[in-house]
C-alpha cells in the first residue's frame, strides 16, 4: 500500500501534469465537473463551495457489498411520505430529517378515542433496540393529531404511534414505519485519475463503483447519504478524506449519482443493523 504522503504528493503532481486531459476524462467517466478529496484511491482536492442537505430522505435498496457496481444506481425521492396503517391507526411522516430539525408525525384514529393521549415511539441503534417515547399529542374530537419530535439523535429509525386509552380498552398499536434522521457533513468526490487503483476495503476504484470513504468506519458500514432531494445507501470502500475538512468522499458514481460535481454540505447517517435475535 503507497503511504498516504505518497498519494496525496503524487495526486497533486497528476492534477498539474492533467490540466488538459483530465477534464475530457472527468467528463467521459462521471459527468461531473470537478474532482475533490484525497481518499485511498484518491488525491485530487479543491471544488466549488456547497449548501445542500435540506428536502431529502432515505435512499432506496442499499448496495449489498463494499466495491459494488451498479450502471443505474437505486436514489430515492428526497420529499416522500411514509405511512402505516394498522389497528385503526393511520401515522405518516417525511421520511427524513436533519439533526435537531422538526420531525412531525400526524395521522388520525377512530373519533371514538377523541381526548386520549397518543404516543409516538422509536426504536433503533441509539434506543438499544428498545421501544422509546419520543412525542406525544392528544387525540382532537375528529380523531384527527400531530406531534412533533426535535431530533436529538442520527440513523435510522422504526416509528410507532400508540393510541392510550382512557378505558379499560388495551392500547392500540400501529404498525412501524421507517425514517433516517441524518448528520450535515462536508463531503468531496474522487474518481478521474484513480481508474484502477486499489481500495483499502478491497478490490478496485472502477467508473461503476458505489462507495464512499471514511476514516474510521468499519468496511462494508452501509451508509445513507442526501443531497437536494435524492439520496442513496453505500458501503464503506476506501479511506479519507484528508482535504477541504470533509468527513466523507464520494465515489465519482456515487457523486453522480446525487448530482453533486463539488464539495457540498450532505446528510450522511452510518446504518447499523438490528442484532439477531
Amino acid at each position: 500500500m503507497i503511504p498516504r504522503s505518497t498519494r496525496h504528493a503524487v495526486a497533486t503532481l497528476l492534477a498539474a501534469v492533467g490540466t488538459l486531459a483530465a477534464p475530457a476524462l472527468a467528463h467521459a467517466a462521471s459527468g461531473a465537473s470537478s474532482t475533490s478529496g484525497a481518499s485511498g484511491a484518491s488525491g485530487t482536492s479543491g471544488a466549488s463551495g456547497g449548501s445542500g442537505g435540506s428536502g431529502l430522505s432515505p435512499s432506496a435498496s442499499p448496495v449489498s457489498a463494499p466495491g459494488a457496481t451498479a450502471s443505474s444506481p437505486l436514489v430515492g425521492n428526497g420529499n416522500a411520505t411514509v405511512t402505516a396503517s394498522g389497528a385503526g391507526i393511520t401515522v405518516s411522516s417525511t421520511a427524513t430529517a436533519l439533526l435537531r430539525n422538526e420531525l412531525t408525525f400526524s395521522g388520525t384514529v377512530p373519533a371514538s378515542d377523541a381526548g386520549d393521549a397518543i404516543e409516538i415511539e422509536r426504536l433503533g441503534h441509539e434506543t438499544n433496540w428498545q421501544w422509546a417515547p419520543t412525542a406525544g399529542s392528544t387525540v382532537a374530537s375528529n380523531g384527527g393529531f400531530s406531534t412533533t419530535w426535535l431530533t436529538n439523535h442520527i440513523g435510522a429509525f422504526s416509528i410507532r404511534a400508540i393510541v392510550q386509552s382512557a378505558s379499560a380498552h388495551a392500547a392500540a398499536v400501529s404498525p412501524a414505519l421507517s425514517v433516517i434522521v441524518y448528520l450535515p457533513a462536508v463531503a468531496t468526490w474522487y474518481g478521474p485519475g484513480f481508474y484502477g487503483q486499489r481500495l483499502a476495503c478491497g478490490g478496485r476504484l472502477r467508473h461503476s463503483t458505489l462507495g464512499v470513504a471514511n476514516r474510521s468506519l468499519p468496511c462494508g458500514t452501509k451508509v445513507a447519504l442526501m443531497f437536494q432531494g435524492r439520496t442513496i445507501t453505500v458501503p464503506v470502500v476506501d479511506r479519507g478524506p484528508y482535504a477541504n475538512h470533509a468527513s466523507w468522499d464520494l465515489t465519482a458514481a456515487t457523486a453522480d449519482a446525487l448530482r453533486i460535481s463539488g464539495t457540498e454540505t450532505i446528510g450522511a447517517a452510518s446504518l447499523r443493523p438490528e442484532p439477531a435475535t
